[in-house]
């Protein structure tokens, strides 16, 4: 190990006998039952799930076959729980809880974690925000710490200045990726769309610069101080790890925050359009493009699944019915993608379209409702499902190679469903579509009568300098 590392893991340590004290752990939970070994075809996560007395879910997750270690924090927070006029709140501070506290100054959460071979990101939905620090073994003691410290205290040290410099951050962010991005207006304009105003999906995760602006600091610490608690999420630890030694160090670094009373979440009534809304959106980019949206299932309800399988029937591999009816047979799109958009209270089933140069954008839309006209009234075909469903199972199994991904997993199922274990449940609803349930589907949740359509085309270039319009030039002698 080397100097830097050896420092930065021996101060952590140090500092961890203090905060731990000033923590005051309650006494260790009992341990929990034994697991009963499931069948041989059953797809499983070992784990074991245990809840502190300040009503902190840990999820232990033990692999000693590799040297590494995910650790996982997920709060039950998203853009969705955001009050009136502060949206983007979620996501700013997904980006404060990496600018430090008192016993780790700012910078220096990432510099400790990478300069032991660890590494951290987060990343903000409409429904949750998810943590996550990955190392070798050796830095679990390091990793967990650092959670529990700026969990504990980093709403008690926020400032102006910490905020200005994340909101300039986060604004910049949503300039970048969004609004300099080509198309990125469709992420902004799809979700006022499709939700009424006063749904908690109506505006985008990211928020409006003029929400951002507006955010003090006592706006913060209020926004950390009702959601940022024990009883709102979930910790889960996954790899190179003893299970019996990590629980009571879990107890005393987690044991001693203060359970608090989370506000209710916003109410919601399912979303319902009316007809078909349209928008068109004049951007920097080269070729046109539709996005379609049909409102469906939510995530794990019936449909949810069949409109994954239908979305890879649609649109994946050259055989596909979207890929080759636009791009292969009639040549009328450069690229075409239809995807489930999954989430907590409702889901939406996207189509999108980069049509080819000189293609318009009637065109292609006329194209694309006779695939999906012929979907819908015809039906798919078993032979499309099975092909679709073996290379879903394939992806769905591949990521359980990552403890990160393991981790991940792991604290999704417990956040939506109270259920770490749900992963043999999740894929059964998988291998249980067939064709007549794909099709079901398609005919309930797309509805060519009821959706989104948005056309992005490019910005007319205005003339050179000193250049008159065409609009403005005389008639040549």
């Amino acid at each position: 190990m080397h100097v830097r590392a050896s420092f930065a893991l021996g101060v952590a340590l140090a500092l961890s006998t203090a905060f731990a004290a000033q923590a005051q752990p309650a006494a260790p939970p009992p341990a929990a039952p034994p697991m009963t070994t499931p069948s041989s075809k059953e797809l499983r996560i070992p784990f074991e799930k245990y809840t502190l007395k300040n009503g902190l879910v840990v999820i232990l997750s033990e692999d000693r076959t590799i040297p590494m270690v995910t650790v996982s924090t997920m709060v039950r927070v998203g853009s969705r729980f955001e009050p009136k006029k502060r949206t983007g709140f979620a996501h700013l501070f997904e980006h404060l809880m990496f600018m430090g506290t008192e016993r780790v100054p700012t910078g220096k959460l990432d510099a400790w974690m990478e300069a032991e071979g660890g590494w951290n990101n987060a990343w903000t939905s409409e429904d949750r925000t998810h943590y996550f620090d990955v190392g070798p073994s050796h830095t679990l003691p390091l990793l967990l710490w650092l959670e529990a410290d700026r969990i504990s205290s980093l709403g008690k040290t926020m400032t102006q200045e910490k905020l200005n410099a994340q909101r300039d951050v986060v604004k910049n962010e949503r300039r970048q990726r969004i609004e300099n991005k080509p198309y990125g207006s469709v992420e902004l304009a799809l979700p006022e769309m499709l939700y009424p105003a006063d749904h908690p999906y109506h505006h985008p995760v990211i928020g409006s610069h003029e929400d951002l602006e507006a955010a003090q600091v006592e706006d913060v610490k209020k926004f950390f101080a009702d959601w940022y608690v024990p009883n709102n999420m979930a910790l889960t630890v996954v790899g190179d790890f003893d299970t019996a030694k990590l629980k009571p160090e879990i107890e005393r670094l987690f044991g001693g925050l203060a359970t608090v009373k989370v506000p209710p979440a916003p109410p919601a009534t399912p979303p319902v359009l009316a007809g078909v809304e349209r928008r068109t959106i004049e951007d920097d980019v080269a070729l046109p493009k539709i996005v379609m949206a049909f409102h469906s299932p939510a995530h794990f309800a019936k449909g949810d699944a069949d409109l994954d399988i239908l979305g890879s029937v649609l649109d994946k591999g050259k055989t596909s019915r979207l890929y080759k009816a636009l791009v292969y047979d009639k040549e009328l799109a450069q690229s075409v993608s239809a995807t489930q958009v999954s989430a907590e209270l409702s889901s939406y089933f996207e189509i999108e379209a980069v049509a080819r140069p000189n293609v318009s954008l009637d065109e292609l839309e006329k194209a694309i409702d006779g695939v999906l006209r012929t979907a819908i009234d015809k039906g798919v075909t078993q032979p499309e499902v099975d092909r679709a469903k073996n290379d879903y199972e394939t992806a769905f199994v591949r990521q359980l190679e990552s403890v990160h991904n393991r981790a991940s997993l792991l604290a999704s199922y417990e956040t939506f469903l109270g259920d770490p274990g749900f992963i043999a449940k999740d894929l059964a609803r998988y291998r249980a579509v067939d064709v007549g349930s794909v099709n079901a589907a398609a005919k309930s949740h797309l509805d060519l009568d009821k959706r989104v359509i948005i056309r992005v085309v490019p910005r007319p270039k205005a003339p050179p300098p000193g250049k008159p319009s065409a609009s403005k030039e005389g008639k040549k002698q």
